[in-house]
């Protein structure tokens, strides 16, 4: 079975070719709509195809099984993957609201195969079904309920995906069934949300109604006092573009990239080594609280960029964790190994790399099977 997995922003087109659960071909169009690039998705896939026909590994979009979309936002709505007609399309646009720089350019790369593909079923699978599991004491803010009512105000969690596909493979690296497991799995990439995973389900998540929440990111705060996007704007500051864009990481060392805060750090910057501390401690509170929600935990899981190569932040992230069971093998964590704990450490720490793309074309091939 042939699925074509695409991840379709604004100005980016990302896809990846399976038969099955083979990888055959990946690739990106860059610059969409900019001097240079694609003028638009319908260029880009127009791109995309031929660099897939030149790669031998397919004929055309319409050898194509079915095409699988990665979509940010599903709102309450859509709690798993779905096949894509007429009226998911509708409901993927009436969430705008709660995801104005993603869901529109999802929908371009739905609509344009639409039209490139008209035969070839569509699969959107959702970064926020994952944790429509949480009960409604882990979602609801302490704030006038009527805005959940009346604005769909709520916690709803990113990255599903990902927490999702690495939970499997936790499950299997520890020898038992996922519903057996109690998982905190940790998302570090330039976006980072930690997830408690308990069967399989999630029921707690540090991102929120929007990607900014919870632990400290490349650019974006994570948790912070909301007064203090308040007094941002009474001070006449952009505070989107202050907690967004100018905050995290960069915000605290004026740099985004762990790699080169490590570096940094290591040659004695001040800057870089408190960042990365700020970083760690968040870090350190959600994998507690997490082990506080689950009741204890078989392991806790590295993954994305950050959390699969940086066995600094790994080690910074568990010092002090001991008396909660977890204990990193210094040297296993080094090596990067795929499990670093110690022999004492009651609780397993693993690294795991995480395939979105691969989880989206397994959940594609899942729908089109019923």
């Amino acid at each position: 079975m042939k699925i074509l997995v695409l991840n379709s922003g604004s100005s980016s087109l990302k896809y990846k070719l399976f038969d099955g659960e083979t990888p055959l071909y990946e690739g990106a169009v860059e610059r969409i709509g900019e001097a240079g690039g694609a003028r638009d998705h319908r260029e880009a896939l127009e791109e995309a195809e031929a660099a897939l026909v030149e790669s031998g590994t397919l004929a055309s979009f319409a050898e194509l099984d079915a095409v699988g979309h990665r979509v940010v936002h599903g709102g309450e709505r859509f709690v798993e993957p779905t096949r894509i007609d007429e009226a998911v399309v509708e409901a993927i646009r009436a969430l705008i609201p709660l995801a104005p720089l993603h869901n529109p350019a999802n929908l371009q790369g739905i609509e344009t195969m639409a039209a490139l593909a008209p035969g070839v079923p569509q699969v959107a699978v959702f970064d926020t079904a994952f944790h429509q599991t949480m009960e409604e004491a882990a979602y609801l803010y302490a704030i006038p309920y009527e805005l959940y009512e009346e604005q769909s105000v709520r916690r709803y969690g990113f990255h599903g995906t990902s927490h999702a596909f690495v939970a499997k493979k936790a499950a299997a690296m520890l020898g038992k069934s996922l519903d057996e497991t109690k998982l905190v799995t940790l998302h570090l990439g330039n976006g980072a949300s930690a997830c408690a995973v308990k069967g399989g389900k999630s029921v707690d998540t540090s991102m929120g109604f929007t990607p900014l929440a919870g632990l400290v990111m490349g650019t974006r705060s994570g948790d912070i006092d909301p007064e203090i996007a308040i007094l941002m704007q009474k001070k006449g500051l952009d505070a989107d573009e202050m907690l967004n864009k100018r905050s995290g990481l960069k915000g605290l060392c004026g740099d985004n990239d762990v790699r080169a805060i490590q570096k940094r750090a290591e040659a004695g910057d001040t800057a870089a080594r408190r960042a990365l501390a700020v970083y760690a401690h968040r870090i350190r509170h959600y994998i507690g609280a997490y082990l506080a929600q689950l009741g204890g935990a078989d392991a806790v899981v590295f993954t994305a960029g950050v959390g699969e190569h940086s066995a600094m932040v790994r080690k910074m992230a568990c010092e002090g964790l001991e008396g909660l069971g977890i204990v990193v093998d210094e040297a296993k964590n080094a090596a990067n190994a795929p499990d670093i704990s110690a022999e004492d450490s009651k609780v397993r720490v693993l690294v795991v790399p995480t395939d979105e793309e691969l989880e989206i074309a397994t959940q594609t091939a899942k729908v089109l099977r019923g």
